[in-house]
């Protein structure tokens, strides 16, 4: 799989090298280090997870194109502490490389394999990454510096982003079933979280409730750091589990998801504290599912990120003009966008091995179509400040998102977290139902 990636990402490139630089280990604190995870697209195509490690993709020889990866070398002292390495003989019969050299050797070979490009390909310019472009850079340098000797040396350095994120926004069937994998993980999560909320129970609980049941099953980390907002805090739109205890007659927000398999979910999921709606927070639930199921309708081939926004939004407007939250005709408030008092974000984001994944999002000036393979989150939302005495008391701190993950088919639209619950009457059903033991 990842040499047919590397393939197919060398026919596209031409007579040119890329570049894949892992990010750095990153210090937490002292001297422990966060949790390290490997770059995305480096990922993609090596399937290799070892921190110090760059790809090289060379074609500049079109009947020998060739994938040369640096890495760490073995080292028993150090694999003592850190576990063991894949080392450099390996790399090439485990991995499928055809050249592989200790990661020391980058600087000097770099700008050797860098003559005779006519383009190098590297993701230049990333707040992250200024150690690794100064890398790149150096070896460019020295290329030009000798293009007498290679002839043919590449002018500058070219995103390589329209290459491999086009490859990586069409799911292929075998990341379909791991992203399947992942929502079926996220959703018995998201549904034990509901099981063990109640008056008292803190924010940072329900959130150890649900990411337990998900890592004990073999998640391999959250997707993104989770969102569980109770009361007031459901109206902060990226806020985290803190130890605020959850408090009857609220609703609280969980907005979450693991990764497994280096794929993320993202589901976002609202329910009452007490177990049953009050009559405002169940009017606004209705309309922003209403929302969310009309949006994920929209999804279609064909269809595009821009018209299920309009989708969505429209539901809510009209929703919000019936509770006499918003005043004038739906066109009218849409016109002069008076609802983002209410609801301020898009609705759609493309979801892959990033939560927020990559893909352009227009394409000549144009909202880009769907196509089938093409996966995104619908999650449309409401959200009424709890400070603004303009607003009838009862809906004051009602706030509300609702979100899964849509694959894009030849056909109808494919939910692939169906599973986790959102029908007002099976919510009410299971909040609460299985309190934690203390």
């Amino acid at each position: 799989m990842y040499a047919e990636r590397r393939r197919r990402l060398l026919d596209r490139i031409g007579r040119s090298v890329a570049v894949f630089i892992a990010p750095r280990e990153a210090i937490r604190n002292d001297d422990v280090h966060h949790d390290f995870r490997q770059n995305s697209d480096l990922f993609y195509l090596t399937g290799f997870e070892e921190p110090s490690v760059v790809l090289v993709l060379s074609a500049t020889d079109p009947d020998n194109p060739k994938s040369v990866l640096f890495l760490r070398t073995r080292d028993p002292e150090r694999e003592i502490w850190d576990g063991a390495r894949l080392g450099i003989e390996r790399a090439v019969s485990d991995l499928g490389m055809d050249e592989a050299y200790p990661i020391e050797d980058l600087e000097t070979k770099l700008g050797e394999l860098v003559l005779g490009s006519e383009n190098l390909y590297y993701d230049l310019g990333r707040s992250d990454r200024e150690y690794n472009d100064e890398i790149v850079m150096t070896a460019f340098t020295s290329a030009k510096r000798r293009k007498r000797r290679a002839n043919v040396v590449p002018d500058g350095i070219q995103d390589s982003s329209p290459f491999i994120h086009e490859m990586r926004l069409f799911k292929t069937a075998e990341e379909l079933e791991v992203m399947r994998e992942a929502a079926h993980l996220t959703s018995i999560g998201h549904s034990r979280a509901m099981e063990v909320a109640g008056p008292g129970v803190c924010e940072f609980q329900v959130e150890a409730a649900m990411e337990f049941e998900w890592r004990v099953r073999g998640a391999e980390r959250n997707a993104y750091p989770s969102i569980v907002g109770s009361g007031p805090n459901a109206c902060v739109l990226h806020y985290r589990a803190g130890k605020r205890a959850l408090q009857d007659g609220e609703l609280v927000l969980v907005d979450a998801g693991c990764e497994r398999g280096y794929y993320a979910c993202d589901v976002t999921r609202t329910w009452p504290v007490s177990g049953q709606f009050s009559e405002a927070q169940r009017k606004v639930y209705a309309i922003v599912l209403d929302a969310q199921k009309k949006a994920i309708d929209a999804c279609r081939t064909g269809s595009t990120m821009v018209k299920v926004h309009d989708v969505a939004t429209r539901v809510l407007v009209k929703g919000l003009i019936g509770l006499d939250l918003l005043e004038g005709t739906v066109d009218s408030v849409m016109e002069n966008e008076s609802y983002k008092r209410f609801y301020m974000h898009q609705t759609s984001h493309w979801i892959g091995m990033d939560v927020h994944d990559v893909g352009t999002y227009m394409t000549d000036g144009q909202p880009r179509k769907f196509e089938p393979g093409m996966v995104l989150t619908v999650e449309p939302g409401i959200y009424i400040s709890p400070h603004d005495d303009t607003i009838p008391e009862i809906y004051r701190g009602i706030g509300v998102r609702i979100e899964d993950d849509i694959l894009v088919t030849e056909g109808a639209p494919e939910n692939l977290t169906y599973q986790t619950p959102k029908e007002i009457d099976e919510v009410e059903a299971l909040v609460g139902s299985k309190p934690l033991a203390l």
